[in-house]
């Protein structure tokens, strides 16, 4: 099974975009819906709680990950290549990079996120290795996700904060924007209303599934092992109304959640590997 972890529902925009590019693939998914928002942790919380999601992951089936937190990808993806040796590990931020690069006309790439995420430096790290040319602006914008999670995707409110949230960037020039956590595309839309026709968005979820896609033409021995049957298996580690109604918000359809079992409850503790 492919394995994909979020700090929350939001990791599932990724689990639609390759379901869809993947059919035939088993897919097992975890939300971390009791520790959620990963992106006001310090990094050393978010490794733990990555490598016990990613270990959740593995005990179950999976035998590649996706890291889809935005959060857990700029800090905490070295330590799980490290700690699980030999799994293929994706994560959002190297793909949306390389999008990122190839679209710019300008050389100036805006980038909105948690506060973890653009705290980090991750997509301005990356971007001087491959591309020093290239100038890239953060704005934290933490308002968002909670607004996604409510559905306010047609308030008026929503729209004001998007705006706000861009004006940083926007004075700064940008030609691109990199849409740095998973919950920003269900708000695709707005953002692109109110960042303008010339910004092109970049979305990770898209990016990371290509990357994945690619990985298995690339591997056929591999593809042949994860493919195969259509139940997928999505879990949360705290199970609410609410995460079932944003879970169908961000897959399309209704989605049936997992409560973990029980062994996470007693296993995933803060400080604790």
């Amino acid at each position: 099974m492919i394995g994909v972890f979020d700090s929350g529902i939001g990791g599932l925009t990724i689990v639609r975009e390759l379901l869809r590019r993947l059919p035939g693939f088993r897919l097992i998914y975890f939300g971390d819906t009791a520790r959620t928002p990963y992106g006001t942790k310090s990094p050393e919380t978010i490794i733990t709680y990555a490598i016990e999601d990613t270990k959740f992951l593995l005990e179950h089936g999976a035998k590649i990950i996706v890291i889809a937190c935005h959060s857990a990808s700029s800090v905490a993806t070295e330590a799980l290549r490290e700690r699980f040796p030999g799994v293929p590990i994706f994560e959002v931020v190297t793909p949306s990079v390389k999008k990122a690069l190839a679209v710019t006309r300008k050389k100036i790439i805006g980038v909105i996120g948690t506060r973890a995420t653009i705290s980090s430096g991750v997509y301005q790290r990356k971007v001087a290795t491959l591309a020093p040319e290239v100038k890239v602006y953060g704005n934290a914008c933490p308002l968002l996700v909670p607004l996604v999670e409510e559905g306010w995707l047609k308030k008026p409110e929503t729209r004001r904060i998007v705006k706000k949230c861009l004006i940083p960037l926007k004075m700064r020039g940008i030609d691109t924007l990199v849409l740095g956590c998973t919950h920003y595309p269900v708000l695709k839309p707005i953002i692109q209303a109110k960042a303008g026709k010339r910004v092109t968005l970049v979305d990770p979820a898209e990016e990371v599934a290509q990357e994945v896609v690619q990985y298995l033409e690339r591997n056929p021995q591999i593809r042949k092992e994860l493919a195969g049957g259509e139940e997928h298996e999505i879990y949360v580690s705290d199970l609410t109304e609410a995460f079932e109604k944003i879970a169908r918000l961000f897959m399309g359809r209704k989605v049936l959640l997992r409560k973990a079992d029980c062994e996470i409850a007693h296993t995933i503790k803060p400080g604790k590997i």
